[in-house]
């Protein structure tokens, strides 16, 4: 998973795609998961430090956040798997 290079995004949620010129907004869980994918982060590093930091459960965190990179494919914001 990794988030394309001209998405721009803030730390209060707010994700613009200048290549649709698409923009959302994401709650504060959201936002962490893009920080951490613009860091290049693999799934289980998402999955632990948001488990640490929102003391969640990782099979929660683990079924939310294929649920949130698959809206983030739908809209274009993620980068095509090979």
């Amino acid at each position: 998973m990794k988030l394309k290079k001209n998405v721009a995004t803030s730390e209060a949620g707010f994700v613009f795609n200048p290549g649709t010129g698409d923009s959302f907004s994401v709650n504060q869980t959201g936002a962490e998961i893009i920080s951490l994918l613009k860091e290049n982060r693999s799934p289980e590093e998402v999955i632990n430090l948001i488990s640490s930091k929102f003391d969640a459960e990782q099979i929660q965190i683990e079924k939310d956040l294929d649920d949130f990179v698959s809206q983030l494919y739908i809209y274009n914001l993620l980068e095509n798997q090979d």
